[in-house]
């Protein structure tokens, strides 16, 4: 199970992605396919790619058959090649010709988070810096792709607006700019894990540094202007309290010029927004 949702949170989650594919009932299945069939079903791995949501993927067909026995062999976070064969399970026929479409979908989102996360955090080995998610997540699968992000080596940011400040441009400028949104902020302090302000150039970011943010975060910068903008927080608090991140169309091309600017944390929606699902196969064959 995912450690950011309990069970009872994970199969509502599931469930509602079933009766989603269900509809009405598997016509085709339970037309073609007697209840009395057991099958097997084994996961095969087709590319390279990191794991994620296999506990998941065997949870689907619990929930329709609670006799499914799963043999798991490799495990979330685990790098499988192809061919390799990271899970088997057995169960009612029915089961697992209704369940394959859900399961398979979650389990390729998740893999693909984790794989791209995985290259990400690659790229930036030996610098110190953190690859970080953001919310730009699927509705209604943000626990499930920050955990998938984590299964690949990367660091959730704020999971949700409740939890952090985190002062953008448009609060920014609806604030009355970049001093007045940070006065405002401190009566957050104690019920917000975290203050943080964006800053785009660094006029904005000697305002920010003259009001104690926690994270300062330089958005849409040259890394030649990050690592800039970095010594000047450095200077300003050579005890390093003030963290620094850099976000903004970030590439695996460009992360690695990014983290060697200095910064602590590298935020990248394309963990999540543009992972590409991988390729695997769930190859089914009757027992009896």
């Amino acid at each position: 199970m995912s450690p950011l949702l309990d069970a009872s949170a994970c199969h509502n989650l599931l469930r509602s992605f079933l009766a989603e594919d269900l509809g009405a009932g598997d016509i085709t299945t339970d037309t073609v396919v007697s209840a009395a069939q057991r099958a097997r079903g084994e996961v095969i791995a087709k590319a390279p790619l990191v794991l994620a949501g296999i506990e998941l993927f065997a949870e689907v067909f619990r929930l329709l058959d609670s006799t499914t026995d799963a043999e798991i062999s490799r495990h979330d976070g685990e790098e499988i090649e192809p061919g390799q064969i990271p899970a088997r399970l057995r169960a009612s026929a029915r089961a697992l010709l209704t369940g394959e479409r859900v399961a398979l979908n979650l389990l390729q989102r998740l893999s693909g988070v984790a794989t791209l996360t995985r290259r990400f955090v690659r790229a930036v080995e030996g610098t110190g810096a953190k690859i970080l998610d953001t919310r730009k997540t699927t509705p209604g699968l943000r626990a499930l792709e920050k955990y998938a992000v984590r299964a690949g080596g990367g660091h959730n940011h704020r999971k949700d607006l409740g939890e952090a400040v985190l002062i953008k441009e448009n609060h920014i400028r609806l604030a009355g700019g970049v001093a007045a949104a940070l006065k405002a902020a401190q009566a957050a302090r104690g019920r917000a894990a975290w203050i943080e302000i964006e800053v785009t150039n660094l006029d904005e970011l000697r305002a920010a540094l003259a009001h104690g943010p926690d994270i300062i975060l330089l958005d849409n910068m040259s890394p030649a202007l990050v690592r800039q903008a970095v010594g000047n927080v450095r200077t300003h608090d050579p005890a390093h309290k003030i963290r620094t991140e850099a976000s903004g169309g970030i590439t695996l091309e460009t992360v690695r010029e990014f983290a060697e600017a200095g910064v602590d944390w590298i935020s990248v929606g394309a963990l999540t927004h543009s992972a590409p699902a991988v390729d695997l196969s769930f190859e089914i064959e009757s027992l009896y």
